[in-house]
């Protein structure tokens, strides 16, 4: 399914990662249940083995090594979004001292992320849920060191989503493609806490460009935030 081993490293060398015999074959595991499980539930346009491992795996791992510094020792990550479970699977194969939190609104994509977890014997929880929902819950909302999120939605609607859930010291690492600038966002970021404190970036293999914005939460989200779905699309901070 994936390339060999050897073809992997060397690729994984040019952005200075790498990882073990036994954590890529639990990839190769990974690629050929989500594979598999697509046939019959939507989860990724992505179904080659090349493409799983330069446009999901090797992107997910870039955040754990662009993002060591952000990413403290035992600490409670939540994945917003986790669709088929980038980037949060991966880190937690590469980080299994983080307490890692998989949430997703749709529990189709849950269902497959707990027989994933079992497949792989990893101890991530994966909750059905949204985000704006757990902002406002007392068990969620400024409880995680780190919150990541890639590909959920534009950064302003991004930052209501995923801001009130990070405690104020902690972090949000938001993972974009090429063609979203931070700056519309920054006013929203502001006023939900967060300061942007650096710019990430990388090229994939095929030339794609990403970026991941390094937010630090400075201050208390206001409690009005976030608002209900319906307000955050009709008008974003």
């Amino acid at each position: 399914m994936l390339p060999d081993y050897a073809s992997a490293q060397a690729l994984f060398s040019q952005y200075d990662l790498s990882v073990s015999r036994e954590t890529y074959q639990k990839l190769e595991d990974y690629a050929v249940f989500l594979a598999d499980y697509n046939e019959h539930v939507n989860l990724t346009a992505i179904t080659d083995g090349d493409g799983i491992l330069k446009k999901h795996f090797l992107d997910s791992l870039l955040l754990e090594a662009q993002c060591r510094a952000y990413l403290p020792e035992g600490g409670r990550l939540l994945d917003i979004g986790s669709g088929a479970g980038f980037p949060g699977v991966p880190l937690a194969l590469v980080r299994p001292d983080l307490d890692i939190t998989l949430m997703d609104a749709l529990q189709k994509r849950i269902v497959f992320l707990e027989l994933l977890r079992d497949k792989l014997g990893l101890t991530y929880t994966a909750i059905h849920g949204r985000a704006e929902q757990l902002g406002r819950d007392g068990a969620y909302r400024e409880q995680f060191d780190v919150v990541t999120a890639r590909a959920v939605a534009a950064l302003p609607t991004l930052a209501e989503y995923s801001l009130p859930l990070v405690k104020v010291g902690g972090w949000w690492l938001a993972m974009k493609g090429p063609n979203e600038a931070v700056d519309p966002a920054l006013a929203a970021i502001g006023t939900l806490g967060g300061k942007l404190v650096e710019t990430l970036r990388t090229t994939l293999p095929d030339g794609e460009e990403r970026a991941v914005y390094v937010v630090k939460k400075v201050a208390p989200t206001p409690t009005k935030y976030p608002r209900n779905s319906g307000q955050i699309k009709q008008k974003p901070l």
